[in-house]
């Protein structure tokens, strides 16, 4: 390797053109990229393997920066390989640069959006699965801030890596003592990082940060460490390392230097020479991957007598689909005898990822498998995804190829009780742009609908149900992303309900009693709530004697399909009604029709509605 003296050089470079991105931003955190700044250089200049016209190529070693505030440093670093003149830095955080505040996917050598604390050990170790299942030589070193490992999901990240034995992974601490608001939980006291580290099964190695010699063993082992035993790095850091009126100092989290503050830094770190470069080595072999098209997909066939709840029919479409199209990957959360995911574990077992109940962590590990072109099913009940939110916000940010599969949405779930009714997941998802939402009532939409989640390019959430319902349509029925299905009607329509998922068969019921009574109502499947089939609730408007919709769903009132139906109505010219029928109120265990009734979305809370909207003695 190079002498330790032109390290020192080219890491104060580096640490030069920190600093003169965040002052010309007037914002930024440059202290927090000057800790690691001596660590970068070192693993950039002497270790790191990158193809830097082929970032996506699958041999190249992969850099997640999980501390994302320290974004300067990883543009820095890339700008210092030659990927692009130094002096585009400056436009650091301008509206239309590709250097935001933190990494997005806009710069095409983040492996992810990072910037919420605490995620990227679990990006890296969606990385390292992906090189082990699939042979790749090469490693994922992830840096992280010691203020995060408070955030859970690092250990959940950290027992993830040790249950699946990746020995490809390389975790970087950078221990700098001071957090945003003041010291660290345990400031520099590296054994205690080291003894947790050591806890979920890492082998560690203890640095000093600024010790190139040290620095040198240190990522000189990680390169050729070998085993079944994830590596961290603890490096005991300075935080604003190199000038000395930011070295340990509080308060500069989060802020520029001034321009007088600035030539002052300059002229402590000498003059650098601009033409210094970082040299990657090239890895051995170059195969980029390419995005994961599904070229086949399945026809199940249901017979009519016979019932099936859709989430066993979910998994064996997925299942299927697997069989043929090798680029799909399914991460359960110790749920998959209840998701029917199992069935893919023991047909497909080298693409099953269990993450046991660490949903936050599986998310994340999906944004890994994405990132390289796979397409990861994420499958547990529906009510834990919301664990995982601000994961699913940040997948989002990445640009993931996600596809979410909740299970036991509703009330209707039964006995189970509150704590496993999914009743707020068609809110959350419904406020993520571009996120497609299908709610299948019967096996054939199902599987159809399956189909498509996996050919569509883009987040997709799929509800799935507990009990078993029939079968509605023809095994050759065709369904679309934004469609929907008329399952009633007549000339003499009064109204339409629009139903979605279990609350289906509660309407079909309620129409047939209404027929009866001489009320004529359609009813209209809504199999996706988003992008929703505005023109059928037009025409439904339009065909009806009375302009009203009543919308009937098993999810809470707030945010679902009834709001949907609502928004896609918004600006038209057609004076409508929309009666909105969901779940207001926390429920409780039961049995799934007293739960339904309890709720107010059952067949006869349907019809009670609707004779109060219309009088029935109007048809008498």
């Amino acid at each position: 390797m190079e002498n330790y003296e032109s390290l020192q050089k080219k890491a104060n470079l580096v640490r030069k053109w920190c600093l003169k991105s965040t002052t010309a931003a007037g914002s930024g955190h440059p202290t927090s990229c000057l800790s690691a700044a001596d660590m970068m250089t070192v693993l950039f200049d002497c270790y790191f393997r990158y193809d830097i016209k082929n970032p996506l190529n699958l041999y190249n070693d992969r850099f997640v920066l999980s501390k994302g505030h320290a974004a300067p440093l990883l543009y820095t670093l890339f700008g210092m390989t030659g990927a692009y003149p130094l002096d585009e830095l400056l436009s650091l955080r301008e509206f239309d640069s590709r250097f935001e505040g933190h990494p997005t996917p806009k710069f095409s050598y983040a492996e992810a959006a990072t910037g919420s604390l605490g995620q990227g050990l679990s990006v890296g170790a969606g990385f390292a699965l992906l090189a082990k299942r699939e042979s790749l030589d090469c490693k994922t070193y992830v840096l992280l801030g010691d203020g995060e490992l408070a955030e859970g999901q690092v250990w959940e990240a950290a027992n993830f890596a040790t249950c699946h034995q990746l020995g490809n992974l390389v975790a970087i601490v950078d221990v700098n003592r001071l957090a945003q608001s003041g010291e660290t939980m345990f400031g520099w006291d590296v054994e205690k990082y080291e003894q947790r580290f050591r806890a979920f099964g890492f082998e560690t190695i203890v640095v000093n940060g600024h010790d190139f010699k040290e620095l040198d063993q240190a990522f000189k082992q990680a390169f050729y460490h070998q085993g079944d035993q994830p590596l961290a790095i603890i490096a005991q850091t300075i935080k604003g390392k190199g000038v000395s009126f930011l070295e340990d100092k509080d308060g500069w989290h989060g802020k520029a230097l001034t321009g007088e503050e600035l030539l002052k830094a300059l002229r402590e770190l000498g003059e650098p020479n601009n033409n210094l470069r970082l040299n990657l080595k090239q890895p051995d072999i170059t195969r980029v991957g390419e995005p994961t098209v599904i070229e086949s997909f399945i026809d199940l066939s249901f017979k009519k007598d016979k019932e099936y709840a859709t989430r066993e029919v979910f998994g064996q479409a997925i299942t299927e689909l697997g069989k043929d199209n090798t680029g799909i990957y399914v991460l359960d959360a110790d749920v998959k005898n209840s998701t029917f995911t199992e069935s893919f574990l023991y047909v497909l077992p080298e693409r099953f990822v269990e993450c046991f109940i660490a949903e936050q962590n599986m998310v994340s590990v999906a944004v890994g498998l994405s990132r390289l072109g796979k397409i990861p099913v994420v499958a547990t009940f529906g009510a834990f995804l919301n664990r995982a939110a601000d994961q699913i916000r940040m997948a989002r940010v990445s640009e993931a190829n996600i596809k979410f599969v909740g299970s036991h949405v509703g009330v209707s779930i039964g006995a189970d009780g509150p704590s496993q009714m999914a009743l707020e997941d068609i809110a959350l998802f419904g406020a993520i742009p571009g996120t497609v939402i299908f709610q299948p009532a019967d096996a054939v939409s199902t599987a159809k609908l399956t189909n498509l989640m996996m050919a569509h390019c883009g987040f997709v959430y799929m509800r799935t149900l507990r009990a078993k319902t029939p079968v509605l349509y023809e095994n050759t029925e065709v369904f679309m992303v934004g469609g929907s299905k008329i399952l009633r009607q007549s000339a003499n329509d009064q109204l339409t309900i629009v139903a979605s998922g279990i609350t289906v068969f509660e309407a079909l019921k309620a129409a047939d009693k209404l027929n009866e009574e001489g009320i004529s109502v359609r009813v209209m499947d809504c199999y996706c709530i988003n992008p929703i089939d505005k023109d059928t609730l037009i025409n439904c408007i339009l065909e009806t004697k009375h302009a009203i919709l009543v919308t009937v769903e098993d999810h809470f009132t707030h945010g679902g399909m009834g709001d949907f139906v609502m928004a896609s109505l918004a600006g038209t010219d057609q004076p409508v009604h929309v009666e909105k029928m969901a779940v207001n109120h926390v429920s409780r265990s039961g049995k799934m029709d007293e739960l339904l009734d309890d709720a107010g979305i059952s067949a006869s809370a349907i019809i009670t509605r609707i004779h109060f909207l219309i009088p029935t003695a109007v048809f008498h």
